[in-house]
Formats: structure tokens, C-alpha cells, sequence
């Protein structure tokens, strides 16, 4: 019977270890288990499991899961990137969070030519200048999900904007792809600031610059707790009726959302996923977590099981060594919860729809009501020069 085995490898385990067939292959879960991102590696990594059950009787092959933390430190997870390349020798890893993490172990996944299945780390070099035939990413880049929005905003009838983001690259990448599009579209930027990343606790003075600025809305890249914190505040400074607010979906993630309560509500953002996109792969999806977890999934949760989804749709085509797992990422193309996915064989960054949605109440609590469909755009090669792999 085709399985799953879910074994831990490096850590203790309480079971026999049955003998790996010759059709199995090695999979490397790198992603964080403790620290600030502990939560999205869990949510990534149940998405990741449920996409093996759902799918893994698809393929022909059997997978070795080798589960590793980052600890969201790059020096760390480079070593532990190290230990499942070269001591456990993975045929193939999934994960990575931080932008900073995929910029520490790139190096070494490309010289060793070990496919790696972005589940999450956005950064646009990535798939960019940075980029690399062994690197696919089933998730998102910053640029992708922040260009359709500016545009759209402005054929809303929003003609001036102040935005706000944290200051390290993930921030300014978002905030300059919006402002590219929005511009573009005959929208201004009345104001732009960037906040001390992960040390702000008071956006008093940056709302009451945007409060000053004459802006018909603001719009913020915010996620974590930093999200959480930021959505309280403009909703305690009564800035929501008269200055609406918009932003990237990780601003109301489904994961924290609840955390937020009612100052989320009338939020506007744009992402990637949303758990209640009407769809019938969509409806499975969240039918197939919410059982399993009791809650709805998360962008997170979609990106680990289209990862799953992605390595299992690679094996069918025969590949099961690194080059030709490699090389069949690269021609994936599925239909998912998040709709019709693809991957852009010029970059290796997923092709997918953007869906822009507001917070609302729901039955449940707090639910998002999809406003639109934006088209799905492959990115710029920013610098991009794909080489083919060889076996």
C-alpha cells in the first residue's frame, strides 16, 4: 500500500523504523518549530501532511519525511540545511519561512542540487537575480501579491494613499510593488513610512501622520504580531471610518484574525488565498483541515499542502532522483484551493489569482467575504537567468 512515513528523523522515536524501498524518496522538512515563526511551521508543516494523505496515493513512490527546525536563525538552519543534504541525504527539501533563512542555505542548495520547495519566504530575489533551477516556490513573492492591489484600489475611485511597513526587505518589497501599480494607475502616495521591524509597540505617531496627510485610505504590509497590534491601535485611534485601510492579507490572516476581534472588521486586504474561496478544491481543502485541526486553514496551510501536492505531481512524471525532481517542479501545473497553479519555468516563482477580500462577521466569528478575482500574472524576471539542470 502506497504511505507516508512520517518519521522524524534525528530525533528520538519510541517505534521500529521500517526499511525504505528503493521507490522512496527523502524528503527534508526544513522549517521553524520554536522561536517567532513557530506557528507558521506548524501550520505549514499539518498543511504539508494532510497534502501527502489527500494525494499520495497518486504516485508510485513512498516519502521519508526528515523533520529539521530552523529556529528562524539563518546560521542555524544553513547547518541543519547541511546535515539533510549531506548526512541524510534528502532527495528533496520543503519549507523555509524567513526571506533571511532561503537567503543563508540558497548557496548551498544550489551547489549540492538539491531541489528545494519554497513553502512560504517571499522575497523577490528568490525567483529574481537570486535564483536558481533547484529552487521552486509554491507560495508567493512579495511583488505578486501587492501589484494587482494598486491597480485595483485605484479603479475603486481611491486616488491618494500614505502606506506603512515595517523596515527590512519583505516591507519595502511590498510597499514598492503597490506604489508601482497604484501610481501607474494615476493614484499619489501622499506619505510612506517605514517602522523599526519587530520593535515598534506605539503607531501613534505614524497614524496621526497619516491622519495629517490628506490620504483617502492607508495601506500597510503588517504580519505576526506586529499585524495584530497595528489593527488594534488604528481601530483604538478611530481612524477607520473616515481613512480606510488596506493592505497585504497577512495583515488579517486567518491565522490571527481572532486575535484581532472586532477591530479587523472592514479591513480590505489582497493575498493569495482566502479559506473561502468558492471552489470545489477549495471546499475539500478547508473540509479536510477543519477536521483535522478544528479550524479553518491559512495561506500557510495551502502553501504546505500545494508543496505536497507539487512533489507528488513532479514523481508521477517518473523523476526520483534530485535533477529530475528538480526539473519536473518546474513544469507543475494544478488546480488547487487557491485556484489554477503553475510554475513559471523562466523564474521558478509560482503563477496564481490574487483574491481581494474584506473581514466580516460571520457565524463563526470573524470570516472574509471575497470581493474579487484578480488575474494571475507571472512576475518580472528581475534579473533572473535560468540554467536547465542535467542529469
Amino acid at each position: 500500500m502506497k504511505r507516508a512515513i512520517l518519521a522524524a528523523l534525528g530525533f528520538a522515536t519510541s517505534f521500529a523504523m521500517p526499511a525504505v524501498a528503493e521507490e522512496d524518496i527523502k524528503v527534508g522538512l526544513l522549517l521553524p518549530f520554536s522561536g517567532v515563526y513557530a506557528s507558521l511551521g506548524n501550520e505549514i508543516e499539518t498543511g504539508f501532511n494532510l497534502g501527502l494523505q489527500q494525494f499520495g496515493s497518486e504516485s508510485d513512490v513512498t516519502f521519508e519525511i526528515a523533520r529539521e527546525d530552523t529556529e528562524v536563525k539563518p546560521p542555524v538552519a544553513l547547518g541543519k540545511a547541511k546535515k539533510l543534504i549531506l548526512q541524510d541525504k534528502v532527495d528533496v527539501m520543503v519549507g523555509i519561512v524567513s526571506s533571511g533563512v532561503l537567503g543563508a542555505v540558497r548557496d548551498m542548495v544550489h551547489g549540492a542540487g538539491v531541489p528545494l520547495i519554497v513553502a512560504n519566504a517571499g522575497n523577490d530575489e528568490a525567483t529574481g537575480a537570486s535564483c536558481s533551477p533547484f529552487i521552486t516556490r509554491m507560495s508567493f513573492s512579495n511583488g505578486q501579491i501587492n501589484r494587482p492591489m494598486g491597480t485595483w484600489m485605484a479603479e475603486q475611485g481611491v486616488k491618494k494613499v500614505f502606506t506603512l511597513a515595517p523596515d527590512y526587505a519583505a516591507g519595502r518589497q511590498m510597499i514598492d510593488a503597490f506604489t508601482e501599480t497604484f501610481t501607474a494607475a494615476g493614484g499619489e502616495i501622499v506619505g510612506q513610512e517605514f517602522t523599526p521591524f519587530q520593535k515598534t509597540q506605539d503607531f501613534g505617531p505614524y497614524l496621526a501622520q497619516a491622519k495629517a496627510s490628506g490620504a483617502d485610505a492607508v495601506y500597510v504590509f503588517y504580519a505576526g504580531g506586529e499585524a495584530i497590534s497595528f489593527i488594534k491601535q488604528y481601530d483604538s485611534f478611530g481612524l477607520k471610518a473616515d481613512l480606510p485601510l488596506y493592505g497585504s492579507g497577512f495583515l488579517t490572516s486567518p491565522l490571527y484574525v481572532n486575535a484581532q476581534g472586532e477591530a479587523a472588521k472592514g479591513v480590505i486586504t489582497a493575498l493569495h488565498y482566502a479559506p473561502t474561496i468558492d471552489s470545489e478544491a477549495n471546499a475539500a481543502f478547508v473540509a479536510a483541515f477543519t477536521e483535522e485541526t478544528g479550524r479553518a486553514p491559512s495561506e500557510f496551510a495551502v502553501q504546505g499542502y500545494d508543496a505536497a501536492r507539487a512533489l507528488i505531481e513532479a514523481t508521477k512524471t517518473g523523476a526520483n532522483d534530485r535533477a529530475g525532481l528538480a526539473n519536473a517542479l518546474r513544469q507543475v501545473s494544478f488546480e488547487g484551493p487557491r485556484g489554477q497553479l503553475a510554475i513559471d519555468p523562466a523564474t521558478n516563482n509560482i503563477i496564481q489569482p490574487i483574491y481581494v477580500y474584506e473581514t466580516v462577521s460571520g457565524e463563526g466569528g470573524l470570516t472574509q467575504k471575497v470581493l474579487a478575482q484578480l488575474p494571475a500574472e507571472a512576475d518580472p524576471t528581475n534579473g533572473c537567468e535560468m540554467a536547465p539542470v542535467s542529469n
